[in-house]
């Protein structure tokens, strides 16, 4: 089989999800990893410039040229460094991230777009280390680059300080031996004319989901084991393991009380319950006005803006409904494409909510750490940011201790779950009736490639982000509407 250094990881997880992808590609699940695939092409291209002057391998689908190109240019150069340079030994094919020449000796910087190290980085380094070496070059040097965390822009970047260089050398030489023993096995696995009968368990989820896991678990009852919500992996593993996948084998087993409700629930139909006791001292603790908050944020991996780091949750809009009086207002921020939106957004969020008021959140967590981190970079603004983040309630606590629980919030207790649970028949409340964006992460990232829009799809784009954000905080201001009526 011709192997990549992704599909030799692949093959180290799970040998099965190559046969399967050779033989019966249809069978596999959609993942959205789409902005993990642009964060990771985003980092490695500020990477590149870790050395300085380099010569970049141009990706080509005919993978000859790349590789001709590669050897090409090591040629031509006593000393270089080359991104993307291409190699095949025995079908086994990899580009490394960025190769550095030294006379006649090399070394490789595989780059990851994580915060640490992670053990699958070393199965595909070493991957790539059988590969060069087998065709003979002398590589002195293996190194995994990856992004500092503790670092904080001011400034132009600083590469030296943005990425750490994390020397694998010894580790990856140790493991030359068992790439070639797992090529062969791999290879070997491949050539299997009938589909081998590999069972499921926790390589189907790391080091990465696999795409194929609703294809090999397709003869396991619904709902069964892997559908609870919330149960580790581990524990999920070891009951399948037992042969304890159906519900009505679990519902007898010890397992966590918070996690029974849900297979008591759907495996006996149950009518939803109501804590009225609970809810209506919950209530009692907010009072009116309520201002019901919600961000939109996205994340940048190279931080953008002085005073941010690796992946900072960046805020670039917010809704807000206010509740007085059965009279319901509405407003909304979305920042301008290209500049710092915090500052803009800060001072419209302190404008929009005055001081000591009740607001509310959905998992509140997100909306104080957002609000926290503005007031950190502002302190002129800290004091009254920072009574809004004192003064906030959590509109999911209800469903989080499963005070008012349905089976069809199927244990979890997201506002996705629990408003078409509460209000299964209402189009204006369900987020699939909404036109591009549907979810945070859409939200997410297209506020991210506004920028590469036209004017007009940026003004289209625009007006969706504002409709989907809006419905967030509608959407609490119905469930704070449920809860009082069901205390009744």
């Amino acid at each position: 089989m011709n192997l990549s250094k992704s599909k030799y990881v692949n093959g180290v997880q799970c040998k099965k999800m190559l046969w399967l992808d050779k033989n019966k590609p249809n069978e596999k699940t959609e993942i959205d990893n789409e902005s993990v695939l642009k964060n990771g092409n985003l980092i490695h291209e500020v990477a590149k410039y870790l050395f300085g002057e380099h010569i970049n391998i141009d990706f080509n689908e005919n993978l000859s040229e790349m590789i001709n190109n590669t050897a090409l240019t090591l040629e031509s150069y006593k000393n270089v460094v080359i991104t993307e340079a291409s190699f095949n030994y025995n079908n086994n094919f990899c580009s490394v991230d960025i190769l550095k020449k030294v006379n006649s000796k090399y070394e490789m910087y595989e780059v990851k777009g994580a915060t640490d190290i992670k053990d699958v980085y070393l199965k595909d380094v070493s991957y790539q280390y059988y590969v060069l070496t087998s065709l003979g070059l002398n590589v002195t040097k293996v190194s995994i680059v990856y992004l500092n965390n503790k670092y904080i822009r001011k400034g132009d970047l600083d590469l030296k300080k943005l990425f750490v260089i994390n020397d694998v050398t010894q580790k990856i030489i140790e493991l030359k031996e068992e790439v070639k023993a797992n090529i062969d096995d791999i290879n070997k696995y491949i050539e299997n004319e009938t589909e081998p009968n590999d069972d499921i368990g926790l390589h189907c989820f790391k080091p990465y989901e696999c795409a194929f896991f609703k294809y090999c678990s397709r003869n396991l009852p619904t709902p069964n084991i892997f559908n609870v919500r919330n149960l580790s992996l581990k524990e999920k593993d070891a009951f399948y393991k037992k042969g304890i996948y159906k519900y009505e084998n679990l519902i007898n087993e010890k397992i966590n009380p918070n996690y029974k409700i849900q297979i008591e629930y759907e495996l006996y139909n149950k009518k939803d319950f109501v804590d009225k006791e609970k809810i209506k001292e919950f209530l009692n603790t907010l009072k009116e006005p309520l201002y019901f908050l919600d961000f939109e944020t996205f994340q940048a991996p190279i931080p953008l803006y002085d005073g941010s780091r690796p992946y900072d949750q960046i805020p670039s809009q917010y809704s807000l409904h206010i509740l007085e009086n059965e009279k319901l207002e509405h407003k909304e921020f979305l920042a301008e494409v290209g500049i710092d939106p915090r500052r803009s957004l800060a001072e419209r969020l302190i404008e929009d909510i005055p001081l000591n008021v009740c607001t509310l959140a959905y998992n509140m967590g997100f909306e104080k750490g957002v609000i926290k981190k503005l007031a950190e970079l502002y302190p002129d603004l800290e004091e009254h940011l920072m009574n809004i983040h004192d003064n906030i309630k959590d509109l999911a606590i209800p469903f989080k201790w499963k005070w008012y629980y349905s089976k069809k919030m199927e244990g979890a207790y997201t506002i996705k779950i629990v408003l078409p649970a509460l209000f299964p028949n209402d189009p204006t409340l369900d987020y699939h009736n909404l036109d591009l964006i549907h979810n945070g992460s859409e939200a997410m990232n297209s506020f991210a490639e506004l920028g590469n829009k036209s004017e007009e799809e940026q003004k289209y784009i625009r007006e969706r982000l504002l409709r989907y954000c809006e419905l967030d905080t509608y959407a609490m201001v119905k469930i704070y509407e449920k809860l009082k009526e069901v205390i009744l």
